[in-house]
């Protein structure tokens, strides 16, 4: 199967991710791309990198390309709020600066991840890139408004994998491209955002990777350029 690769790994979903894709003994070895360090099963080769910063990206890709070929990469970072960052609720709380940042992390970084790591995949075989997206990143779906960073930035996600898969579908055709929605998590992106109650769809990092992993291990050719759940249901755009 060649390798994987997790990118974003020491987050709640992104540290799942890279535990189990080690756990599955499936890979030669799972690497695992963040900004600090961490403790590791001994499958997981760690590499810094964070998507801000492209020469990180590029030396990390550097150093995995020369062990062989890759047959997935996981984009799993993304920004929701933080120190002077909080979904706006208004249009009058817009501001520049806060927007170009989320849009750095949600969108460019995925970008610069997918110029760096789609040339690591085989040209022949199937293989997966995929980057973690949100239902709120729908347009058709939006119906509360708010949050205009992260939906914006969600959305021009979507496009960017939408348009990935069709240069790609050229020169790897087996190659599937995805925009992935893993449901509600458990994690501190969400935490000032859940309900008291879990319901349908909300998860704990944990089961939101298991579900992602089996939606990676089903979507064909077929399906690259899509923007699907949790559960494999398309979500449109």
């Amino acid at each position: 199967m060649g390798s994987a690769v997790v990118i974003g790994a020491s987050g709640g979903i992104g540290r799942a991710l890279t535990e189990q894709l080690a756990a599955t003994g499936r890979f030669d070895v799972v690497h695992g791309l963040s900004r600090k360090p961490s403790t590791w099963p001994d499958a997981v080769r760690w590499h810094r990198a964070e998507l801000t910063d492209e020469t990180s990206l590029a030396e990390a890709a550097g150093a995995i390309a020369a062990e062989g070929e890759v047959s997935l990469v996981i984009v799993a970072s993304g920004l929701l709020h933080g120190e002077g960052i909080a979904p706006e609720k208004t249009f009058k709380a817009l501001d520049p600066a806060v927007m170009a940042e989320v849009f750095a992390i949600n969108t460019i970084g995925p970008a610069l991840a997918a110029k760096h790591f789609l040339p690591l995949l085989p040209r022949r075989g199937r293989s997966v890139f995929a980057a973690l997206s949100a239902r709120v990143g729908s347009i058709d779906d939006n119906r509360l408004g708010g949050w205009y960073s992260y939906r914006a930035s969600k959305a021009a996600l979507n496009q960017i994998i939408r348009t990935l898969a069709i240069e790609t579908r050229r020169t790897r055709p087996e190659a599937v491209l995805l925009a992935l929605h893993p449901g509600t998590v458990a994690t501190g992106l969400s935490e000032p955002f859940r309900s008291g109650e879990p319901g349908p769809g909300h998860f704990d990092p944990g089961d939101s990777a298991a579900h992602l992993l089996r939606v990676i291990e089903g979507a064909g050719p077929e399906q690259s350029g899509g923007f699907l759940a949790w559960d494999g249901r398309p979500i449109p755009f």
